[in-house]
């Protein structure tokens, strides 16, 4: 995985929107959290990134990813117009700055759900952008979610569980740091992160000291 070297950072006005950034290890149910999410907030819109790879039976262009040919994606990383990109199995994919801009305007506040990575690019271009990581309740709890899936064979499970311990270790790196044990309190939380940023309050970041312990032994 190829990641872009930090950019000049963003200056816009924070009253034009706020900017959450999501990240998770695979298996911790952020996704169905992040849509639910956006759901149930009408002034909440879901980032669609750009990306070089083909379109899979079912995707839509504009809806799962913006789909463009690899000189068009070139050209926009080097105008500098994505927030973060990387380079992953030989596709791009990238999150537009004007698309977060776009967003603003319309009086909507974005999330980004991207990788622990692409959060650090964010962070390092838009200070002001909140980062929220999520976590499953165990260690258990994420490889039954890993298994659940019914897609990997054993060696696989291993793999991914092991990528999701690393990818835990950059927690810290984060704002807030969110449980998905109980769905709806996981949900619940997230909105009370994002009504107290709207407030312009920074909430205490919830310690779960042991849990982390736990998940990264």
């Amino acid at each position: 995985m190829q990641r872009e070297p930090p950019a000049k950072v963003v200056t816009e006005p924070r009253e034009r929107g706020h900017l959450f950034v999501i990240s998770a290890p695979s298996g911790a149910g952020k996704t169905s959290l992040i849509s639910a999410l956006a759901k149930s907030d009408c002034s909440l819109t879901v980032s669609v990134s750009h990306t070089t790879r083909p379109r899979r039976d079912g995707e839509q262009d504009g809806v799962h990813y913006h789909f463009v040919d690899i000189e068009t994606f070139a050209a926009m990383r080097a105008r500098g117009e994505f927030l973060e990109c990387a380079d992953v199995f030989g596709h791009a994919y990238g999150t537009s700055r004007n698309a977060v801009l776009d967003a603003f305007e319309a009086g909507r506040d974005v999330i980004l759900e991207i990788d622990w990575q692409g959060a650090a690019q964010v962070r390092a271009r838009w200070p002001t952008a909140v980062a929220i990581f999520l976590l499953p309740p165990s260690r258990d709890a994420l490889v039954a979610r890993l298994r659940g899936r019914g897609q990997d064979g054993p060696d696989v499970i291993a793999a991914r569980t092991a990528q999701a311990v690393a990818d835990m270790s950059h927690h810290g790196e984060f704002d807030h740091v969110v449980v998905n044990d109980d769905f709806d309190t996981a949900l619940a939380d997230l909105r009370d992160i994002v009504e107290a940023t709207r407030a312009g309050l920074r909430p205490t970041r919830s310690d779960h000291a042991a849990l982390i312990a736990e998940l990264l032994s």
